[in-house]
């Protein structure tokens, strides 16, 4: 394939790399106990834990699959960010000061407080399976893109197969920073990443108008023509296309799920020193996460304006598992329209947000995997030390397993499409087990894990049968109402 990158690209990826490595090993040195390395000894600001927050759920997928939303439809999506952005003000006045209260290292510690240690694990499991198919899916998925930015022969150095070559990139760059620092190196390198990516649609946003004929104006003057400005849609469906009630109610379960109950960002939240500071990471996420998909958004429909003007260099390849053909538009565009040197920064963009989701799930999976399950099994009189040494070595295999699935997921459709449904399978049982944590009655353990079983079934019955008729938004609410009816039938027949 014909190389879009001139040496000047390649030295400003290359000191990108260099640059995040040192970071993250500078701001993570001096890890002696694993209260360091998975809570970062609980001194990070909260400013610096609520711009990872944002940059831990934002993939490569992300940031190159929401400009091709709206160039292939329009701003519909922005009605998700408005339950994105509730769940976020819910979680910090109703959850933040369960987080805080003593020192707790995952959100299932507090299943085991009110149920024992048999519905921790059960959730912690439900995340460790979940996490893990998830971020090896996003993993391949995003190293598709990279593959076109970066070239065959870059990648295919020492592997002789670019897939895995862009794999390998993300995953062991990402891991040797996570390996040293923990969560602090991960957090500190999240906000410098965060701001890259920003910076990249910022400037994609007024850079695109340039080269359109009357600029700005007319640029928006034919997209709101095409209809692609349209955001709004009040009638009511389970199934696509996004809707207002699907954003408001189906968009905060999502997110109470994914802030509230999975390690991936509540482990940051719990980072945090004090309340105070937990509730400012969570509200400034809140207030940042809507202008950022709005601004990619955006991107989104001055790409469709530009290329209805100009052809396309590069054909867009076929759909693939996992991924659109749509969604190879902005990467496209990087390759073609962009100078040297800011072709560069923009791949330095794309390859911030990779880096940022795997560096985020090898520390939450280590996290969960330590705390939740090991320590509970070995002698009570094993030191620091070895705990330590124990989340280090984890954070290696969760690395080698993550490389395996995203490998694996290349050729293998089904996993592709169960690794993509399976956090909204997983995430209403987490949820409705959290819930009944915190504000239900102390009881054993068997209700609550059979409703959490309930819900995975539910959920798997209606992906396989329904997965048309019911979209992917509501999964998470459903999960939790089964998890949460089930559980109380069983407690009352267990009478």
């Amino acid at each position: 394939m014909t190389s879009y990158l001139s040496p000047a690209d390649g030295w400003v990826i290359v000191l990108y790399l260099l640059g995040i490595i040192g970071l993250g090993v500078w701001f993570g040195r001096d890890q002696h106990t694993t209260r360091d390395y998975f809570l970062g000894s609980k001194n990070i600001p909260w400013w610096g834990i609520g711009l990872s927050i944002v940059a831990a759920e934002t993939s490569a997928l992300t940031i190159i699959g929401v400009p091709a939303m709206a160039y292939g439809g329009d701003l519909a999506f922005l009605q998700m960010i408005i339950g994105y952005v509730i769940a976020r003000i819910i979680l910090a006045v109703v959850m933040v000061p369960h987080y805080l209260k003593g020192e707790i290292y995952s959100p299932y510690q507090l299943l085991e407080t009110a149920f024992g240690p048999t519905a921790r694990r059960t959730a912690g499991g439900f995340f460790l399976v979940s996490e893990t198919l998830a971020a090896g899916v996003r993993v391949y998925v995003a190293s598709i893109p990279v593959k076109l930015m970066l070239g065959d022969k870059i990648l295919s150095v020492g592997t002789g197969d670019p897939i895995l070559g862009a794999i390998l990139l993300f995953v062991l760059l990402s891991l040797l920073y996570t390996y040293i620092g923990g969560v602090k190196a991960v957090i500190w390198t999240d906000a410098v990443q965060f701001g890259l990516f920003l910076a990249g649609g910022i400037f994609t946003l007024c850079y695109v108008p340039t080269l359109i004929e009357g600029g700005w104006p007319a640029a928006m003057s034919q997209a709101a023509a095409a209809g692609k400005l349209h955001w709004f849609n009040s009638q009511f469906s389970f199934g696509m296309p996004f809707n207002i009630w699907m954003g408001v109610i189906g968009g905060t379960f999502v997110v109470m799920s994914s802030h509230g109950a999975e390690q991936l960002i509540v482990q940051r939240v719990l980072a945090c020193g004090t309340v105070s500071d937990g509730r400012k990471a969570l509200v400034l996420s809140a207030v940042v996460i809507f202008p950022l998909f709005l601004i990619f958004l955006l991107c989104g429909a001055l790409l469709w304006v530009f290329y209805q003007a100009h052809a396309l260099q590069i054909p867009l390849p076929e759909t693939r598992p996992g991924i659109k053909a749509n969604d190879f538009i902005f990467p496209i565009f990087m390759l073609t329209e962009v100078p040297h040197v800011l072709r560069g920064f923009l791949i330095v963009a794309i390859l911030s947000a990779a880096m940022s989701s795997v560096s985020s799930a090898l520390t939450s999976l280590a996290s969960v995997s330590t705390m939740d399950f090991v320590k509970g099994f070995v002698r009570k009189d094993r030191s620091e030390l070895f705990f330590l040494k124990f989340s280090k070595y984890s954070t290696v295999f969760w690395a080698a397993l993550l490389i395996g699935v995203a490998y694996v997921s290349r050729e293998v459709v089904s996993v592709l499409n169960a690794a993509f449904t399976l956090r909204g399978l997983t995430s209403g049982a987490m949820l409705g087990g959290l819930l009944l944590a915190l504000f239900g009655k102390r009881d054993r353990s068997t209700p609550v894990v059979f409703g959490m079983f309930s819900a995975l079934a539910v959920m798997l019955a209606i992906n396989y049968f329904w997965s048309t008729k019911v979209a992917w938004p509501w999964y998470t609410l459903i999960g939790t109402a089964v998890t949460l009816v089930v559980t109380g039938a069983a407690r009352r027949l267990g009478k």
